[in-house]
């Protein structure tokens, strides 16, 4: 019996595209090759499950100076391009085509250069920071313009990450946050990470450094549901990284997404010299 809202069809497949369509099966999200061919077909005709995005893009960028006194961070090129349209093509490429970027520091630029992101393929709206109030706190003027899950971006982050894959996990744990995570040396730089199974159970923002320490670190790029603006206080400074995800993590509604890949947090001019030796031109 074919199950009610399913059809039942015959397909016929090449030998050689077998061992990668059982390469999905995992026995217990994706079954067996019946289900992996739906899973796969879903996604990819179908499109992410979310459409949304915000990017973060109003940083004064003050260890890449003087760089930053002419241009924001988001606008240093790499290959010919701004670091933000790397990010912004990377999300059209994946079909997620509705953003938002929050704009502070000589944002006039980043609007000059997409406009209504329509050239880009997208559509872009944004938002001027009104005050220096964290990253939490910028979020926050868009509570009453993000009613569904959305991704929010840090807009000097390069990374090969599979978005829709993202997605799929993020919905998957049914919470109300995912971090994308990435593996460092020096994790102490960074915001470090704690995982049991796929939950995040401690996350500390640049730790001292210590033997034992976690090697998985914040990716700066996260999913979100509208809920999270529960857990942001509605006025003054608020760090993202060190108020609201170390809460959510204790209240276990973090999960935590690791994937494989270039990544890059372009923070300072010696990292950017090394994202333009090592981030693929095209």
């Amino acid at each position: 019996m074919v199950n009610k809202g399913r059809s039942r069809i015959t397909i016929t497949l090449r030998k050689d595209l077998l061992p990668f369509l059982d390469q999905t099966i995992d026995g217990t999200k994706i079954r067996n090759r019946s289900h992996a061919i739906e899973y796969i077909l879903g996604k990819y005709l179908q499109g992410p499950k979310i459409r949304q995005a915000v990017i973060l893009a109003g940083g004064k960028g003050v260890q890449m100076r003087p760089l930053t006194y002419e241009m924001p961070k988001t606008m240093i090129p790499v290959h010919g391009k701004p670091i933000l349209q790397h990010i912004i093509e990377t999300l059209r490429d994946q079909r997620i085509k509705d953003i938002t970027v929050l704009i502070g520091h000589l944002g006039e630029m980043i609007q000059d250069h997409f406009k209504d992101g329509s050239k880009f393929g997208v559509k872009i709206t944004y938002e001027k920071e009104k005050h220096q109030y964290g990253t939490a706190g910028s979020l926050r003027q868009l509570k009453n313009k993000l009613n569904d899950s959305f991704l929010l971006i840090y807009g000097d982050v390069l990374s090969e990450v599979n978005f829709i894959e993202f997605i799929e996990f993020h919905k998957s744990h049914n919470q109300i946050a995912s971090m994308s995570l990435t593996s460092q040396e020096n994790p102490a730089e960074y915001g470090v990470v704690n995982l049991q199974g796929s939950k995040i159970v401690r996350f500390q923002e640049k730790p001292e450094k210590k033997p034992g320490l976690s090697h998985l670190i914040n990716a700066g790029m996260y999913i979100l549901e509208p809920s999270i603006f529960k857990y942001i206080p509605p006025t003054g400074y608020v760090s993202l990284e060190q108020d609201v995800l170390p809460d959510l993590a204790k209240k276990g509604k973090l999960y935590g997404y690791p994937f494989s890949g270039k990544w890059f947090d372009i923070a300072t001019p010696d990292i950017y010299e090394n994202v333009i030796k090592e981030w693929p031109k095209n």
